[in-house]
Protein backbone atom coordinates (compact mmCIF):
# COMPACT_ATOMS: atom_id res chain seq x y z
CA UNK A 1 0.00 0.00 0.00
CA UNK A 2 1.40 3.42 -1.00
CA UNK A 3 2.02 6.17 1.52
CA UNK A 4 0.99 8.69 -1.17
CA UNK A 5 -2.42 7.30 -1.99
CA UNK A 6 -4.30 8.69 1.04
CA UNK A 7 -2.91 12.14 0.27
CA UNK A 8 -3.04 12.35 -3.49
CA UNK A 9 -5.22 9.66 -5.00
CA UNK A 10 -8.52 9.87 -3.27
CA UNK A 11 -12.05 10.26 -4.52
CA UNK A 12 -13.20 13.66 -3.43
CA UNK A 13 -16.87 13.87 -2.48
CA UNK A 14 -18.29 17.36 -2.24
CA UNK A 15 -21.63 17.78 -0.52
CA UNK A 16 -22.89 21.13 -1.67
CA UNK A 17 -25.29 22.91 0.64
CA UNK A 18 -26.79 25.55 -1.64
CA UNK A 19 -29.44 28.10 -0.89
CA UNK A 20 -32.78 27.27 -2.41
CA UNK A 21 -35.90 29.38 -2.09
CA UNK A 22 -38.20 27.55 -4.49
CA UNK A 23 -40.34 24.64 -3.31
CA UNK A 24 -39.38 21.13 -4.35
CA UNK A 25 -40.93 20.29 -7.70
CA UNK A 26 -42.13 16.98 -9.07
CA UNK A 27 -39.55 14.22 -9.44
CA UNK A 28 -38.98 14.86 -13.14
CA UNK A 29 -37.30 17.28 -15.48
CA UNK A 30 -39.25 20.37 -16.51
CA UNK A 31 -41.55 19.79 -19.48
CA UNK A 32 -40.21 21.77 -22.45
CA UNK A 33 -42.49 23.82 -24.70
CA UNK A 34 -43.61 22.60 -28.11
CA UNK A 35 -42.30 24.88 -30.84
CA UNK A 36 -43.55 25.59 -34.35
CA UNK A 37 -40.20 24.67 -35.88
CA UNK A 38 -38.49 21.72 -37.59
CA UNK A 39 -35.73 21.36 -35.02
CA UNK A 40 -34.37 23.22 -32.02
CA UNK A 41 -31.94 23.10 -29.14
CA UNK A 42 -31.44 25.08 -25.93
CA UNK A 43 -27.95 25.20 -24.44
CA UNK A 44 -26.74 26.34 -21.01
CA UNK A 45 -23.52 27.92 -22.24
CA UNK A 46 -21.67 27.87 -18.91
CA UNK A 47 -21.83 24.10 -18.54
CA UNK A 48 -22.50 23.00 -22.12
CA UNK A 49 -25.72 21.30 -20.99
CA UNK A 50 -28.46 20.74 -23.53
CA UNK A 51 -31.63 21.60 -21.61
CA UNK A 52 -33.98 20.47 -24.36
CA UNK A 53 -33.78 19.55 -28.03
CA UNK A 54 -35.91 18.33 -30.88
CA UNK A 55 -34.18 16.58 -33.80
CA UNK A 56 -30.86 18.22 -32.90
CA UNK A 57 -28.86 16.00 -35.28
CA UNK A 58 -31.15 16.24 -38.29
CA UNK A 59 -29.32 17.64 -41.32
CA UNK A 60 -30.58 21.05 -42.41
CA UNK A 61 -29.58 23.80 -44.79
CA UNK A 62 -27.92 26.52 -42.67
CA UNK A 63 -28.65 29.53 -44.91
CA UNK A 64 -27.06 32.67 -43.42
CA UNK A 65 -26.26 30.89 -40.17
CA UNK A 66 -23.20 29.86 -42.19
CA UNK A 67 -21.94 33.36 -41.47
CA UNK A 68 -21.29 32.34 -37.85
CA UNK A 69 -18.29 30.36 -39.10
CA UNK A 70 -17.27 33.16 -41.47
CA UNK A 71 -17.28 35.52 -38.47
CA UNK A 72 -15.40 33.01 -36.29
CA UNK A 73 -12.58 32.73 -38.82
CA UNK A 74 -12.56 36.50 -39.38
CA UNK A 75 -12.11 37.10 -35.65
CA UNK A 76 -9.38 34.46 -35.60
CA UNK A 77 -7.61 36.22 -38.49
CA UNK A 78 -7.78 39.50 -36.58
CA UNK A 79 -6.24 37.88 -33.52
CA UNK A 80 -3.49 36.34 -35.66
CA UNK A 81 -2.87 39.73 -37.35
CA UNK A 82 -3.60 38.28 -40.80
CA UNK A 83 -5.87 41.29 -41.17
CA UNK A 84 -6.57 44.34 -38.99
CA UNK A 85 -9.79 46.31 -38.61
CA UNK A 86 -8.65 49.20 -40.79
CA UNK A 87 -7.20 46.97 -43.52
CA UNK A 88 -8.68 48.18 -46.84
CA UNK A 89 -10.12 45.27 -48.81
CA UNK A 90 -10.52 45.68 -52.56
CA UNK A 91 -13.95 44.46 -53.65
CA UNK A 92 -13.68 41.82 -56.37
CA UNK A 93 -16.07 41.25 -59.23
CA UNK A 94 -17.15 38.00 -57.56
CA UNK A 95 -17.91 39.66 -54.23
CA UNK A 96 -19.84 42.48 -55.91
CA UNK A 97 -21.92 40.09 -58.04
CA UNK A 98 -22.78 37.65 -55.22
CA UNK A 99 -26.56 37.33 -54.97
CA UNK A 100 -28.88 37.31 -51.99
CA UNK A 101 -28.76 39.81 -49.13
CA UNK A 102 -26.23 42.59 -49.66
CA UNK A 103 -24.19 45.24 -47.93
CA UNK A 104 -24.03 47.02 -51.33
CA UNK A 105 -20.28 47.34 -51.66
CA UNK A 106 -19.01 48.42 -55.09
CA UNK A 107 -16.58 46.60 -57.33
CA UNK A 108 -12.96 47.83 -57.25
CA UNK A 109 -13.59 50.05 -54.21
CA UNK A 110 -11.75 49.54 -50.94
CA UNK A 111 -13.74 48.78 -47.80
CA UNK A 112 -12.23 48.52 -44.28
CA UNK A 113 -12.45 45.13 -42.61
CA UNK A 114 -14.41 46.71 -39.75
CA UNK A 115 -17.18 47.81 -42.14
CA UNK A 116 -17.23 44.42 -43.84
CA UNK A 117 -17.71 42.69 -40.47
CA UNK A 118 -20.64 44.98 -39.67
CA UNK A 119 -22.07 44.37 -43.14
CA UNK A 120 -21.76 40.60 -42.65
CA UNK A 121 -23.25 40.48 -39.14
CA UNK A 122 -25.82 43.28 -39.08
CA UNK A 123 -26.88 43.38 -42.73
CA UNK A 124 -26.16 39.70 -43.48
CA UNK A 125 -24.33 40.86 -46.61
CA UNK A 126 -23.21 38.01 -48.82
CA UNK A 127 -20.97 40.42 -50.71
CA UNK A 128 -19.21 41.32 -47.45
CA UNK A 129 -18.65 37.63 -46.66
CA UNK A 130 -16.99 36.92 -50.00
CA UNK A 131 -14.78 40.01 -49.68
CA UNK A 132 -13.65 38.89 -46.20
CA UNK A 133 -13.09 35.31 -47.36
CA UNK A 134 -10.89 36.48 -50.22
CA UNK A 135 -8.95 38.85 -47.96
CA UNK A 136 -8.23 36.07 -45.45
CA UNK A 137 -7.70 33.02 -47.66
CA UNK A 138 -7.13 34.38 -51.18
CA UNK A 139 -10.31 32.83 -52.57
CA UNK A 140 -13.71 31.76 -51.28
CA UNK A 141 -12.92 28.16 -52.20
CA UNK A 142 -9.81 28.16 -49.98
CA UNK A 143 -11.81 29.86 -47.24
CA UNK A 144 -14.43 27.09 -47.38
CA UNK A 145 -11.65 24.57 -46.77
CA UNK A 146 -10.63 26.59 -43.70
CA UNK A 147 -14.25 26.54 -42.55
CA UNK A 148 -14.39 22.76 -42.75
CA UNK A 149 -11.09 22.33 -40.91
CA UNK A 150 -12.31 24.58 -38.12
CA UNK A 151 -15.65 22.76 -37.98
CA UNK A 152 -13.79 19.48 -37.54
CA UNK A 153 -11.62 20.98 -34.80
CA UNK A 154 -14.70 22.20 -32.94
CA UNK A 155 -16.34 18.77 -33.19
CA UNK A 156 -19.06 19.75 -35.67
CA UNK A 157 -19.37 16.26 -37.11
CA UNK A 158 -22.66 16.88 -38.93
CA UNK A 159 -21.54 19.95 -40.88
CA UNK A 160 -20.14 20.64 -44.34
CA UNK A 161 -19.36 24.11 -45.74
CA UNK A 162 -18.94 25.03 -49.41
CA UNK A 163 -19.12 28.82 -49.26
CA UNK A 164 -18.86 31.76 -46.86
CA UNK A 165 -22.42 33.03 -47.32
CA UNK A 166 -24.89 30.18 -46.86
CA UNK A 167 -26.22 30.39 -50.41
CA UNK A 168 -27.79 27.00 -51.24
CA UNK A 169 -25.52 24.14 -52.26
CA UNK A 170 -26.14 20.37 -52.07
CA UNK A 171 -23.00 19.91 -49.96
CA UNK A 172 -23.76 22.78 -47.56
CA UNK A 173 -25.46 21.44 -44.43
CA UNK A 174 -25.35 21.42 -40.65
CA UNK A 175 -27.41 20.51 -37.57
CA UNK A 176 -28.92 22.34 -34.61
CA UNK A 177 -26.35 20.73 -32.32
CA UNK A 178 -23.43 21.83 -34.49
CA UNK A 179 -24.77 25.37 -34.70
CA UNK A 180 -24.98 25.49 -30.90
CA UNK A 181 -21.38 24.27 -30.73
CA UNK A 182 -20.26 26.95 -33.18
CA UNK A 183 -22.19 29.85 -31.67
CA UNK A 184 -21.10 29.03 -28.11
CA UNK A 185 -17.48 28.77 -29.29
CA UNK A 186 -17.76 32.18 -30.95
CA UNK A 187 -19.09 33.74 -27.73
CA UNK A 188 -16.49 31.96 -25.59
CA UNK A 189 -13.43 32.49 -27.79
CA UNK A 190 -14.15 36.03 -28.99
CA UNK A 191 -16.16 37.73 -26.21
CA UNK A 192 -15.08 41.29 -27.06
CA UNK A 193 -15.84 40.91 -30.76
CA UNK A 194 -19.17 39.28 -29.96
CA UNK A 195 -20.12 42.17 -27.67
CA UNK A 196 -18.99 44.78 -30.19
CA UNK A 197 -20.82 43.54 -33.28
CA UNK A 198 -23.71 41.20 -32.52
CA UNK A 199 -25.84 43.59 -30.48
CA UNK A 200 -25.77 46.30 -33.19
CA UNK A 201 -29.34 47.07 -34.21
CA UNK A 202 -28.53 48.73 -37.53
CA UNK A 203 -25.66 49.67 -39.82
CA UNK A 204 -25.43 52.33 -42.51
CA UNK A 205 -23.18 51.87 -45.52
CA UNK A 206 -23.22 53.46 -48.97
CA UNK A 207 -26.06 55.73 -47.75
CA UNK A 208 -28.23 52.67 -47.08
CA UNK A 209 -29.30 51.90 -43.49
CA UNK A 210 -30.31 48.31 -42.83
CA UNK A 211 -31.63 46.94 -39.51
CA UNK A 212 -30.37 43.80 -37.84
CA UNK A 213 -32.77 41.00 -38.79
CA UNK A 214 -32.66 39.58 -35.25
CA UNK A 215 -35.98 40.87 -33.84
CA UNK A 216 -35.11 39.71 -30.34
CA UNK A 217 -32.67 42.61 -29.99
CA UNK A 218 -35.77 44.83 -29.77
CA UNK A 219 -38.04 42.36 -27.95
CA UNK A 220 -35.80 41.43 -24.99
CA UNK A 221 -33.00 43.58 -23.58
CA UNK A 222 -31.15 40.50 -22.29
CA UNK A 223 -30.65 39.20 -25.85
CA UNK A 224 -27.30 40.29 -27.32
CA UNK A 225 -27.04 38.19 -30.54
CA UNK A 226 -26.58 36.00 -32.59
CA UNK A 227 -27.74 35.43 -36.24
CA UNK A 228 -30.72 34.87 -38.49
CA UNK A 229 -30.96 32.76 -41.62
CA UNK A 230 -33.51 32.12 -44.34
CA UNK A 231 -33.82 30.28 -47.62
CA UNK A 232 -36.79 28.55 -49.22
CA UNK A 233 -35.51 25.14 -48.14
CA UNK A 234 -34.24 26.14 -44.68
CA UNK A 235 -37.24 28.22 -43.65
CA UNK A 236 -36.78 31.01 -41.13
CA UNK A 237 -34.00 30.23 -38.64
CA UNK A 238 -32.54 32.00 -35.63
CA UNK A 239 -29.64 31.37 -33.28
CA UNK A 240 -30.04 33.70 -30.30
CA UNK A 241 -28.35 34.20 -26.97
CA UNK A 242 -29.52 35.83 -23.76
CA UNK A 243 -27.61 36.66 -20.60
CA UNK A 244 -29.59 37.28 -17.43
CA UNK A 245 -27.40 38.04 -14.43
CA UNK A 246 -24.54 35.53 -14.73
CA UNK A 247 -26.41 32.92 -16.77
CA UNK A 248 -26.19 32.66 -20.53
CA UNK A 249 -28.53 30.51 -22.62
CA UNK A 250 -28.21 29.85 -26.34
CA UNK A 251 -31.24 28.97 -28.45
CA UNK A 252 -31.19 27.39 -31.91
CA UNK A 253 -34.56 27.39 -33.69
CA UNK A 254 -34.67 26.11 -37.27
CA UNK A 255 -37.27 25.81 -39.99
CA UNK A 256 -40.09 28.12 -38.90
CA UNK A 257 -42.63 29.66 -41.25
CA UNK A 258 -41.89 33.36 -40.82
CA UNK A 259 -39.60 35.99 -39.36
CA UNK A 260 -42.12 36.68 -36.58
CA UNK A 261 -42.47 33.00 -35.68
CA UNK A 262 -38.72 32.37 -35.43
CA UNK A 263 -38.47 35.30 -33.02
CA UNK A 264 -41.45 34.35 -30.85
CA UNK A 265 -40.50 30.67 -30.67
CA UNK A 266 -36.90 31.52 -29.79
CA UNK A 267 -38.03 33.83 -27.00
CA UNK A 268 -40.41 31.15 -25.74
CA UNK A 269 -37.54 28.69 -25.53
CA UNK A 270 -35.18 31.12 -23.78
CA UNK A 271 -37.83 32.14 -21.25
CA UNK A 272 -38.61 28.51 -20.48
CA UNK A 273 -34.94 27.80 -19.81
CA UNK A 274 -34.52 30.70 -17.42
CA UNK A 275 -37.81 30.02 -15.63
CA UNK A 276 -37.47 26.23 -15.33
CA UNK A 277 -33.82 25.90 -14.29
CA UNK A 278 -31.63 27.43 -11.61
CA UNK A 279 -27.93 28.02 -12.13
CA UNK A 280 -25.61 26.49 -9.54
CA UNK A 281 -21.94 27.46 -9.49
CA UNK A 282 -19.93 24.47 -8.28
CA UNK A 283 -16.42 25.87 -8.72
CA UNK A 284 -14.90 29.24 -9.51
CA UNK A 285 -12.41 29.63 -12.33
CA UNK A 286 -9.06 28.05 -11.39
CA UNK A 287 -10.44 26.86 -8.02
CA UNK A 288 -8.86 23.44 -7.33
CA UNK A 289 -11.27 20.54 -7.25
CA UNK A 290 -8.39 18.38 -6.02
CA UNK A 291 -4.62 18.26 -5.79
CA UNK A 292 -3.32 15.07 -7.38
CA UNK A 293 -0.10 13.09 -7.20
CA UNK A 294 2.08 13.31 -10.31
CA UNK A 295 4.77 10.76 -11.13
CA UNK A 296 8.06 11.57 -12.88
CA UNK A 297 7.33 15.29 -12.82
CA UNK A 298 9.25 18.41 -11.85
CA UNK A 299 6.71 18.78 -9.04
CA UNK A 300 4.95 16.12 -7.02
CA UNK A 301 1.40 17.42 -7.39
CA UNK A 302 -0.89 19.15 -9.87
CA UNK A 303 -4.04 21.17 -9.22
CA UNK A 304 -7.15 20.03 -11.08
CA UNK A 305 -10.20 22.19 -11.72
CA UNK A 306 -11.94 24.26 -14.39
CA UNK A 307 -10.53 26.99 -16.62
CA UNK A 308 -13.76 29.00 -16.34
CA UNK A 309 -16.48 29.22 -13.69
CA UNK A 310 -18.18 25.84 -13.63
CA UNK A 311 -21.92 26.35 -13.52
CA UNK A 312 -24.68 23.84 -14.13
CA UNK A 313 -28.40 24.28 -14.61
CA UNK A 314 -30.64 22.21 -12.36
CA UNK A 315 -34.43 22.00 -12.29
CA UNK A 316 -35.82 24.83 -10.20
CA UNK A 317 -36.13 23.79 -6.57
CA UNK A 318 -33.34 21.20 -6.60
CA UNK A 319 -30.26 23.34 -6.00
CA UNK A 320 -29.89 22.12 -2.41
CA UNK A 321 -29.91 18.48 -3.54
CA UNK A 322 -26.83 18.78 -5.76
CA UNK A 323 -23.75 16.72 -4.93
CA UNK A 324 -20.58 16.14 -6.90
CA UNK A 325 -17.97 13.41 -6.84
CA UNK A 326 -14.55 13.74 -8.44
CA UNK A 327 -12.78 10.67 -9.80
CA UNK A 328 -9.17 11.25 -10.92
CA UNK A 329 -7.43 9.35 -13.65
CA UNK A 330 -5.10 6.74 -12.14
CA UNK A 331 -1.33 7.24 -12.05
CA UNK A 332 -0.84 10.64 -13.61
CA UNK A 333 2.49 10.79 -15.45
CA UNK A 334 4.42 13.89 -16.40
CA UNK A 335 4.56 15.84 -18.59
CA UNK A 336 1.14 17.38 -17.98
CA UNK A 337 -0.17 20.41 -19.84
CA UNK A 338 -2.62 22.94 -18.46
CA UNK A 339 -6.03 22.09 -19.91
CA UNK A 340 -5.34 18.35 -20.05
CA UNK A 341 -8.15 16.22 -18.64
CA UNK A 342 -7.21 14.69 -15.29
CA UNK A 343 -10.51 13.19 -14.24
CA UNK A 344 -14.27 13.60 -14.21
CA UNK A 345 -16.76 15.28 -11.92
CA UNK A 346 -20.00 13.32 -11.54
CA UNK A 347 -22.93 15.48 -10.53
CA UNK A 348 -25.98 13.94 -8.88
CA UNK A 349 -29.32 15.41 -7.86
CA UNK A 350 -31.16 13.68 -5.07
CA UNK A 351 -28.93 10.64 -5.60
CA UNK A 352 -29.54 10.36 -9.35
CA UNK A 353 -26.77 10.95 -11.89
CA UNK A 354 -27.28 14.26 -13.66
CA UNK A 355 -24.09 14.53 -15.70
CA UNK A 356 -20.33 13.98 -15.88
CA UNK A 357 -17.88 16.77 -16.72
CA UNK A 358 -14.14 16.75 -17.50
CA UNK A 359 -11.82 18.22 -14.86
CA UNK A 360 -8.65 19.81 -16.24
CA UNK A 361 -5.08 20.47 -15.16
CA UNK A 362 -4.74 24.06 -13.94
CA UNK A 363 -0.97 24.13 -14.40
CA UNK A 364 1.89 22.61 -16.38
CA UNK A 365 4.11 19.91 -14.91
CA UNK A 366 7.36 19.20 -16.72
CA UNK A 367 9.27 15.93 -16.94
CA UNK A 368 11.94 15.44 -14.28
CA UNK A 369 15.47 14.22 -15.05
CA UNK A 370 16.42 10.58 -15.45
CA UNK A 371 17.47 10.15 -11.80
CA UNK A 372 14.09 11.38 -10.53
CA UNK A 373 12.23 9.24 -13.05
CA UNK A 374 14.17 6.19 -11.85
CA UNK A 375 13.18 6.85 -8.24
CA UNK A 376 9.52 7.23 -9.20
CA UNK A 377 9.69 4.03 -11.26
CA UNK A 378 10.78 2.18 -8.13
CA UNK A 379 8.02 3.78 -6.06
CA UNK A 380 5.48 2.89 -8.75
CA UNK A 381 6.55 -0.74 -8.52
CA UNK A 382 5.36 -0.74 -4.89
CA UNK A 383 2.05 0.73 -6.03
CA UNK A 384 1.12 -2.51 -7.77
Amino acid sequence: MSLFRPLFQRILVLSLSLACTAPVLAQQLPVPPALAAKSWLLLEVGSGQVLTAEKPDERIEPASLTKLMTAYLTFAALRQKTIVLDTPVTVSQKAWKTGGSKMFIRVDTQVPVDDLIKGMIVQSGNDACVALAEAIAGSEESFAQMMNREAKRLGMSGTSFTNSTGLPDPQLYTTARDLATLASALIRDFPEEYKRYYSMKEFRYNNITQPNRNRLLWMDSSVDGVKTGHTEAAGYCLVSSSQREKRRLLSVVLGTKSDAVRASESLKLLNWGFQSYDAVTLFAKDQPVATLRVWKGTQKTVKAGFDRPFMIAVPRGYADKVKSEFTPQPRLMAPIQAGQQLGALKVTIDGKVYGEYPVLALENVGLIGIFGRTIDSVLLWFEK
